[in-house]
């Protein structure tokens, strides 16, 4: 198997982040959950196409074709589940990172200059960057 579907999850969990303190997974742990679920969905799929792919034609059953074929059915539902719960996590994982950047903003004193406003908002601006980055890169499995 290759490595690309750990090399993947790491990556995006290290574009993430995990929070170690809280029960309640963050929007961003979610979306990393959710690639990792759909990296899985994916392989099983590829998997169970390559067992009926590989049933003989002058030996097989119809009950080995239909098991496969079930499988195979089986493992794509699971793969558009996860695309949706994918696609969710990042919307919300985006919207969490605009939303702290511009709560950050307007908790500004009115005096903050320039550069102190910068420095103050460039963790908020970071993760802005990183989530919307993660979101638009495709799946890395």
């Amino acid at each position: 198997m290759k490595r690309f579907p750990v090399i993947g999850v790491l990556c995006i969990s290290a574009v993430f982040g995990l929070s170690a303190c809280s029960d309640d997974p963050s929007p961003s742990e979610e979306a990393t959950e959710a690639a990792a679920d759909l990296c899985t969905d994916l392989g099983a799929l590829k998997a169970d196409n390559a067992k009926l792919k590989a049933l003989n034609p002058a030996t097989a059953t119809k009950d080995q074709i239909k098991e496969a074929y079930d499988a195979v059915q089986d493992d794509w539902a699971d793969v558009k589940e996860n695309v949706s719960k994918l696609r969710e996590a990042e919307r919300a994982a985006v919207q969490a990172a605009a939303e702290d950047l511009k709560e950050g903003y307007e908790d500004l004193p009115g005096d903050t200059t320039g550069k102190d406003a910068l420095t103050q908002l460039q963790p908020q601006i970071q993760k802005l960057d990183a989530t919307s980055t993660a979101a638009a890169a495709g799946l890395q499995c």
